[in-house]
């Protein structure tokens, strides 16, 4: 019997366990840390033998099997290379066994989220059993289970890395770039090589959806389709999407047609009608018709959590969720695609990022900042270095709202985006950004 080791516990891993095991294989599960009950039950259910804390035990198998986030520099890893063990990740294992007709592929720095599940969103509004996963909710492993006309998975840079063998998409996305994650790659460079592996791995006559800015650092081939704010993209290829001040249009061989007008959606800020945008086009390229009907196969679809998400109003000042912002990136994005005059609230812990083009950004876009967490020091000098002087420190989120409430005047926006993990006061960035809305919720009571 085909004996395998799993490294991690977690959704991806059990997912790849219990994958494993339909398939006949012995398995065995080896997690650094604790082993959730749900976890534990699952592998009692389906006779998975699993240990807490990496013992020897791990390596006496034929194959490995990576689950997703697992870094290369880690220790179980290294020494199965030296011992020769066959190391094989998540996708290249779990893709062969996906049953769909279409499957869609989503990477990108920000936004890949929303775009992964906006996808899946709007082809099940126009009939489509599909399937919507990945690095999101759902591990790609649980796909296997039954029959799908589209399965939609969003990628990360760290599945990415370790994949091999041709994912077969017709559609891949990838939302946009910029520097993240960079202590887990060693660079930016190879952070992007990782990320360019959607397009390079795509079924040969599928297409790729890129911003036309990343064209130079991806360097794709094949069917693409570049998006642009330009009247026309500055890279010639098979196709481009052009955002106007108010609709997007795509243009495929010379013909051009209606995507969207930014007014069928109810989504926040500039950068999700581009999230909108490459969504349509996506579907479009799938062969499944939306013309007429975008604002129907558009409905329903809520902001993901955290993500420029309405918190509420408090004395006609609207407050806005991103804690899902934990980079320079997201957090400029955010600010830039929100209009008017705004307060933003940053700080966090920190990703070893450059706080210059934040400090240029709050400077252009924002009346006031208010810094908190580990990293407010840092900011601070960044922003002053910019010569932007309209900050305050404070210790809690209870304190951000507070000088938030107090500088705010009605029509302006307080966001909380703050270029920042939340690991220094928070478990998550999900229950930062609860934190945020509660007390938001409750003064707006008061």
């Amino acid at each position: 019997m085909h004996k395998v080791s799993v490294i991690g516990a977690g959704i991806s891993g059990q997912g790849l366990a219990l994958l494993a095991r339909s398939l006949g294989y012995e398995v065995f599960v080896s997690e650094k840390k604790t082993v959730n009950d749900e976890a534990k039950r699952l592998f009692a259910e389906n006779d998975i033998a699993f240990e807490e804390g990496h013992s020897e035990k791990v390596f006496d198998c034929d194959e490995i099997l990576i689950s997703s986030g697992i870094p290369p520099q880690s220790e179980v890893l290294r020494k199965a290379e030296s011992l020769g063990v066959k190391l094989t990740g998540e996708l290249d294992f779990t893709v062969p066994y996906i049953k769909a007709s279409d499957l869609v592929c989503v990477t990108g720095s920000n936004g890949k989220s929303t775009v992964t599940s906006l996808i899946g969103h709007v082809l099940n509004r126009a009939g489509l059993k599909t399937g919507t996963g990945g690095n999101l909710g759902t591990a790609s492993s649980f796909f296997a289970r039954e029959d799908f006309d589209a399965v939609v998975l969003e990628l990360s840079s760290f599945q990415l890395a370790r994949a091999s063998l041709n994912l077969g998409a017709k559609v891949s996305i990838i939302t946009n770039l910029a520097p993240d994650h960079i202590d887990w790659h060693g660079s930016y460079e190879a952070y992007v090589k990782a990320k360019s592996r959607v397009l390079t791995l795509r079924s040969p006559e599928g297409w790729g959806i890129i911003q036309d800015r990343d064209y130079d650092a991806l360097m794709p081939s094949g069917n693409i389709i570049v998006m642009t704010w330009d009247s026309t993209p500055k890279h010639e290829t098979a196709g481009y999407i052009t955002m106007s001040d108010d609709e997007a249009s795509l243009t495929i061989n010379g013909m051009t047609t209606h995507l969207f007008s930014y007014s069928d959606t109810d989504l926040i800020g500039t950068h999700n009608y581009e999230n909108v945008a490459m969504t349509l086009c996506a579907v479009k390229l799938l062969g499944v018709a939306t013309d007429g009907m975008e604002r129907e196969l558009l409905e329903g679809f809520k902001p993901l959590p955290h993500r420029c998400e309405y918190a509420g109003t408090i004395d006609g000042v609207r407050y806005i969720d991103d804690s899902k912002g934990t980079n320079v990136a997201a957090s400029v994005t955010a600010m830039k695609s929100i209009h008017g005059r705004k307060i933003i609230i940053l700080g966090g812990q920190g990703k070893g990022e450059d706080y210059s083009p934040l400090a240029k950004a709050v400077k252009s876009e924002c009346v006031y900042a208010v810094l908190i967490g580990s990293e407010a020091g840092k900011i601070q000098s960044s922003l002053e270095a910019e010569g932007f002087m309209n900050f305050r420190t404070v210790s809690t989120m209870e304190e951000a709202v507070d000088v938030s409430q107090s500088l705010a005047e009605p029509g302006m926006t307080v966001l909380l985006s703050p270029a920042c993990t939340s690991w220094d006061m928070y478990k998550s960035y999900k229950a930062r950004g609860e934190h945020f809305c509660n007390i938001v919720k409750e003064k707006s009571r008061q």
